[in-house]
């Protein structure tokens, strides 16, 4: 495999994440609705609100607080107004409902907050909302009223969620329910995002779901060894970072991370190495993947078509989960899914950062790099270096605020190594060692 790449001086690495994290933050502050805190899913003209992206905004205040991107006392303001307006909303059976069983729907309206596009109750996408709310509750600790209620507030709405309902008689969690059909067919099975779902669901002080289904969706990995590498499979980079926007993950495990010596975050960074090697190896051809290229990740794309370029049939997608090394895999790149890769890898991360600046400049939007780029889709306006996406999404931004501040500062992780649910609902799932050895026992 390509090994490490000569590093960017320090002082222009620092400027060229500064920058970054910058514009990812932007996206919060104006792309909210400061009525009632939630933010928008994509910058698209009357879309929704998503919990995710909610979630990662209330994840990233903390951050903007310490690098001055935001006054303290604004970032608790808008946080209180997310928290009040969740706690007040409406939570029952009824279509239009903002919630049910302490969970919430997958996207809201802006305005109203209420049940958007007929969609489910998310069960990872709350994850990821009271991953945002529990990192407040950690930060937010001065003792004053509004800092009080931040902290009271995080607890009820975390408390309220029903997570032993959700597993629906199974042993593993649903992805969701709808009030017109049900629960989902489909469950929280195989390595992917829903780490930080099942550690959450573990550490529930009102309705924990068992240790057996830890286990049970532990039972569900595949192990591979992809270029002479072996680790805990998923194909999308994604997969590999979400969680690891709240858990620190170095020097603990779980009995399958034991078993094979390594840990969830040395996993992450052989993913990564993994995403390089396969656009190093560039097993379809695209003329732009390579050393400084890479990051394939569930994301958007430049339509659903199939084109004849240069006398190759390509086929497009939209947004699709892209994977590697088998695929999908249209050429689309996904700067974000990169940089959330940085405290993995930064030896080969803050090149790739850097290079990107020739397919799309960091600084054309006010939010930073669009979503995506594939300079082989030709772009409608002829733009010489082909398609990029005309969006931000609210999901992708938050990753890059967290995961630069995790790689300077740990602070996310900081926080979250003492919030007493992650820390009950890691030692439930069985992860011993590291920092967890001397974290503070809770409940016990």
């Amino acid at each position: 495999m390509q090994q490490d790449t000569n590093p960017l001086p320090h002082d222009a690495e620092s400027r060229m994440l500064r920058e970054v994290q910058r514009g990812a933050f932007s996206y919060y502050l104006y792309e909210s609705n400061r009525a009632n805190g939630l933010v928008i899913d994509k910058t698209a003209t009357d879309w929704p609100a998503s919990i995710a992206a909610t979630g990662l905004a209330l994840t990233s205040y903390p951050v903007g607080v310490e690098r001055n991107l935001v006054s303290r006392a604004e970032a608790v303001e808008r946080v209180l107004t997310t928290l009040r307006f969740f706690w007040d909303s409406k939570q029952g059976t009824e279509p239009d409902a903002t919630g049910y069983n302490g969970f919430y729907y997958h996207f809201l309206d802006m305005q109203t907050g209420t049940r958007a596009w007929e969609c489910e109750l998310s069960t990872v996408d709350s994850a990821l909302l009271f991953g945002g709310m529990l990192t407040c509750a950690e930060y937010f600790e001065r003792d004053t009223p509004d800092e009080q209620e931040i902290r009271e507030l995080a607890a009820q709405l975390f408390a309220r969620a029903d997570w032993h309902w959700a597993l629906n008689g199974g042993a593993t969690v649903t992805h969701g329910w709808k009030p017109e059909t049900g629960f989902l067919p489909f469950r929280w099975e195989g390595y992917d995002e829903a780490m930080l779902l099942y550690i959450l669901a573990l550490g529930s002080p009102s309705h924990p779901i068992p240790p057996t289904s830890y286990v049970a969706w532990t039972s569900t990995y595949e192990w591979k060894t992809i270029y002479n590498i072996e680790f805990l499979y998923a194909g999308p980079l994604f997969t590999h970072q979400l969680s690891h926007v709240w858990i620190d993950f170095r020097g603990i495990q779980d009995a399958f991370m034991c078993e094979r010596g390594i840990d969830y975050f040395e996993n992450s960074r052989r993913a990564t190495r993994i995403q390089q090697e396969y656009a190093i190896r560039n097993p379809n051809g695209y003329n732009h993947y390579g050393e400084f290229c890479w990051g394939i990740t569930a994301s958007d794309g430049p339509g659903e078509t199939t084109l004849l370029i240069d006398g190759v049939q390509r086929e497009f997608f939209d947004y699709r989960a892209r994977a590697v090394p088998f695929g999908p895999d249209d050429g689309t790149i996904a700067p974000w899914a990169v940089i959330a890769s940085l405290p993995f890898a930064p030896e080969i991360v803050l090149p790739t950062l850097s290079d990107f600046g020739r397919y799309q400049r960091q600084g054309d939007s006010n939010y930073g790099f669009k979503a995506t780029f594939n300079p082989t889709f030709p772009d409608p306006g002829g733009a010489p270096n082909g398609w990029v996406s005309p969006w931000h999404f609210g999901l992708n931004e938050g990753p890059i605020v967290t995961m630069i501040e995790n790689y300077e500062s740990d602070l996310i992780w900081k926080l979250m190594r003492r919030c007493p649910y992650v820390v009950n609902g890691l030692r439930a799932a069985g992860f011993t060692g590291g920092w967890l050895t001397g974290a503070l026992r809770h409940g016990s």
